[in-house]
């Protein structure tokens, strides 16, 4: 008990944002269960109902503040008290000292403080998203391509009739206001609907909070040489997250003594976190994995550049390079200095002379292993799922394995924002691989993510089938099946016997971040979408897309009522336009058909936009835009219920992959997700941790 008392007062010391004095805890395992300690903390004001803001929790990680607006609404931000379950996460003394000497959060999630428990809340999450018709609707039920392709359109079909006024007259901005930011509390002008409020409420409590708390103590800079082809963006990410993977691993070495030998980098990219952790004053030993070979070629010369690795050194005769160089050109092409060159040394060059022509960006960089610095090792590959087999039988003759006192490579995984299924390999490799101890995965894309359930059921009738665009991929994502897809824990697989699928509309609005969105920006983009739903109308009138119904339904078949959850229409996909595209309707028009007709990547869809499209007049794109132009507002109001709304998708799918961790507890030890970045710098900041069982 000394002893303990001991480390857990180092710990203290060490690390004293996670831990609480030791005559606090000593008092706190006396406490009853009706009377857990509590930590409150306030900016402006503090609340008690997680109704009020749903991006903060009392999690030392969680919650997200919002100062994008600040002006406007840095004083509309609550901050609710937090409530530590430290108490009864093991009883007596002894499990309180072993807990705290793990660096992790209070709560496994994130969620607000209204849920007494980390099961309530998954419990109830689970049922919101598989019995709201709401939530259904705005989250895979409807696309934003087919808002004017029905009538009388998305708007008075899809959302509730007594929210309809309320939204026409709110302008956008307030509205946003009022989704993420208002007290709801507090008397609001104009007053929204009730049944709105209680929908507000619902986002806001089933959302994970995504505050990130800054460390008091001041982060290892990034060199100049080491932050080279970074943003500011990738400067956060990278300084925040290899400071978090270091810190988790000392953690994980005092814990279990066992360290960490290795770090390997899901998708490294251009390494930009392996390079970080390989330099000073990390000095890890990484493991980049990426599958393409131009950004481990590109990467390789970063590292040269920040001194990770070395450049190769060419020695040259230079006298008997130059007069190789003057042999290799034809006598009149020959400028004055070389002519002069040859008039006083003569070739003499031997045939067996071979010198290296080779630029520098074709020379390999040299890797040297050296005890207590860095070093990189790229394995090229792509990843079909989390087997590190190969990597592993090739870290095994890694150069320093042979190291005194290193044995067996250890492995922490790690990536930031690993795309689509390559998080869910990352997540996987914990439970796959004996030398995989741990885990720290940031992901993103999830619209890249693939489908393991496969369509939906009749049991869900508000869900769009991914339908396969015109000028896209063949496969349709949703017939796949793929084992390696969402959703990946037993208990969202099984869950009403059916499973919780997430069709590529939901899970591609769960990519926003509407916390972000300004003024400018917000109507840009609201510009753009409804620039691209009127052109999907006139691509429907003129016959360039066809109606395609739902679940066997036709034109003319059942008689049904066609409605937007029946039928929708043929993606087509546009991309990116230049910037003077988007001035007015005329210019996106005439921007969209040019590229659809002339781009390279849409040639056998070329021929029928053509005969379609050539003919359209600026007269008739006006008589469009005249005719769809004041329902703008329905479409932005919409769209801001729908990243809203996606919010808890996001939620739902880091749920989804902490309960996968959790449901193979005979090998994984403890798992939590936590905020690792800003959300105003990087909104994708929920980190998965997983760290293994200590072998006896």
């Amino acid at each position: 008990m000394q002893q303990l008392l001991y480390r857990s007062s180092f710990f203290l010391i060490t690390y004293p944002s996670f831990c609480i004095p030791v005559s606090v805890l000593l008092s706190s395992s006396r406490m009853s269960s009706t009377s857990p300690p509590t930590s409150c903390t306030s900016r402006l004001r503090r609340v008690t109902s997680c109704s009020d803001n749903p991006y903060r929790a009392g999690s030392d990680s969680a919650a997200w503040t919002d100062s994008t607006r600040s002006v406007r609404s840095s004083a509309n931000v609550p901050r609710a008290c937090s409530r530590s379950d430290r108490a009864d996460a093991s009883s007596g003394d002894v499990g309180l000292f072993v807990k705290l000497r793990m660096r992790r959060p209070s709560k496994p999630l994130p969620y607000p403080d209204c849920w007494d428990s980390t099961e309530a809340y998954i419990e109830q999450l689970l049922e919101f998203v598989t019995t709201s018709d709401t939530f259904q609707i705005l989250c895979g039920g409807v696309h934003i391509l087919d808002f004017f392709t029905n009538e009388p359109g998305l708007f008075q079909t899809v959302i509730p009739q007594d929210w309809q006024p309320y939204l026409l007259k709110c302008e956008p901005m307030k509205f946003l206001d009022l989704l993420m930011r208002d007290d709801l509390d507090k008397a609001l002008d104009p007053q929204p609907p009730e049944s709105l409020l209680k929908y507000i409420r619902n986002i806001r409590k089933f959302s994970l909070a995504r505050e990130f708390s800054q460390k008091k103590e001041k982060l290892p800079k990034l060199t100049r040489m080491v932050s080279v082809g970074m943003k500011p963006k990738k400067i956060h990410e990278v300084s925040n997250f290899a400071n978090y993977v270091d810190t988790l691993a000392k953690d994980i070495s005092a814990e279990y003594q066992k360290d960490i030998t290795h770090f390997v980098d899901f998708g490294s990219g251009q390494n930009y976190l392996g390079r970080a952790l390989a330099s000073s004053p990390y000095n890890k030993q990484i493991v980049a994995v990426e599958g393409r070979e131009h950004n481990i070629i590109g990467a390789k010369e970063l590292d040269m550049h920040a001194g990770v690795a070395e450049k190769p050194k060419v020695i040259r005769n230079k006298k008997l390079w130059m007069q190789k160089l003057d042999s290799m050109i034809p006598e009149d092409q020959l400028d004055e200095k070389a002519l002069k060159r040859r008039a006083t040394n003569p070739a003499t060059i031997s045939s067996e002379y071979v010198p290296d022509f080779r630029p520098r960006s074709e020379f390999e960089a040299i890797y040297t292993p050296e005890e207590g610095r860095g070093f990189i090792r790229y394995i090229k590959g792509r990843l079909e799922s989390g087997d590190l087999t190969d990597v592993i039988s090739q870290l095994e003759q890694d150069p320093l394995a042979e190291e005194k006192g290193r044995g067996d490579p250890s492995l922490m995984a790690i990536s930031i924002h690993s795309c689509g299924n390559l998080s869910h390999y990352g997540i996987r490799s914990l439970v796959l691989n004996p030398r995989v101890q741990a885990i720290a995965i940031v992901g993103c894309c999830y619209n890249l993510m693939t489908e393991r359930l496969g369509p939906p059921t009749y049991k869900i009738p508000y869900m769009r089938p991914s339908l396969q665009a015109l000028n896209g991929r063949v496969v349709r994502e949703s017939e796949r099946r793929d084992p390696q897809g969402f959703p990946m824990s037993d208990r969202l697989c099984n869950y009403n016997d059916d499973g919780i699928r997430l069709n590529i509309t939901a899970r591609m609005m769960a990519c926003q971040a509407p916390q972000n969105w300004t003024e400018a920006e917000s109507d840009s983009f609201f510009t753009r979408h409804f620039y691209r739903a009127v052109l999907q109308k006139m691509f429907l009138d003129r016959g360039v897309i066809t109606r395609v119904y739902h679940n066997g339904n036709s034109a003319k078949g059942d008689g049904s009522v066609q409605s937007p959850f029946n039928m929708s229409t043929n993606p087509v996909i546009i991309g990116s336009l230049r910037k003077s595209c988007y001035k007015t309707f005329g210019s996106y028009v005439r921007g969209a058909i040019s590229k659809l007709t002339t781009n390279s990547e849409y040639h056998e869809y070329c021929d029928i936009i053509r005969e379609k499209m050539i003919d359209v007049t600026d007269e008739e794109i006006a008589r469009y835009e005249e005719s769809y132009g004041p329902r703008k507002r329905e479409l932005s109001a919409v769209w801001s219920l729908m990243a809203f709304s996606a919010i808890v998708t996001e939620s739902l799918i880091v749920t989804d992959r902490w309960l996968f961790l959790k449901q193979h507890s005979e090998l994984v030890q403890d798992c939590w997700v936590e905020t690792v970045f800003d959300y105003r710098e990087s909104p994708r900041n929920l980190v998965v941790v997983g760290v293994k069982r200590p072998i006896p």
